[in-house]
């Protein structure tokens, strides 16, 4: 995570990242039912029915959109710049991480396709992924790990 939030142009991001996992209760839920293939808060949720490490997570990692909204709300903020880019950094590096070895590009976008219905997140950033994760399977990760290419399709998108 750390190398490629740098090679976007945001170190301090991938230094910083996720340092909630520490917690007690991030720490102690991801131990438990941790397989090494799959999201322990994926497990959770199917045996509790929900997951405290993520309620936790989410409200204190603001590169996860669920930070930016409200489910109750008409109004969604818009990510800033380096929380949208920090969570796109996420996607992949977790991606890459539960798909092991048969990991392809194109598998982060069709993630990504199967979890954005379920968000109410601002349509501007769903597009903002929507563009960056398309090009990553069409023209690789060095293409859109560009931090230029990141702040102009950003701008075009989630600033007009």
């Amino acid at each position: 995570m750390f190398l490629l939030c740098t090679k976007c142009g945001l170190f301090w991001r991938g230094l910083l990242h996720d340092l909630s996992k520490y917690s007690c209760v991030e720490f102690w839920e991801s131990a438990k039912f941790y397989t090494g293939y799959r999201s322990p808060i994926s497990i959770c949720r199917e045996v509790k029915g929900y997951s405290l490490a993520w309620l936790h997570h989410k409200g204190r990692n603001r590169h996860h959109i669920e930070y930016w909204y409200d489910e109750d709300s008409i109004l969604q903020a818009v990510v800033p710049y380096k929380f949208a880019v920090e969570g796109i950094c996420d996607k992949i590096v977790a991606t890459k991480i539960y798909r092991g070895k048969s990991f392809e590009l194109s598998d982060v976008l069709l993630h990504w396709n199967r979890m954005k219905s379920k968000l109410h997140a601002n349509e501007k950033v769903l597009q903002f992924y929507d563009k960056v994760l398309t090009d990553l399977k069409d023209y690789g990760e060095k293409y859109v790990e560009n931090s230029k290419y990141l702040k102009k399709t950003y701008t075009e998108i989630c600033e007009k």
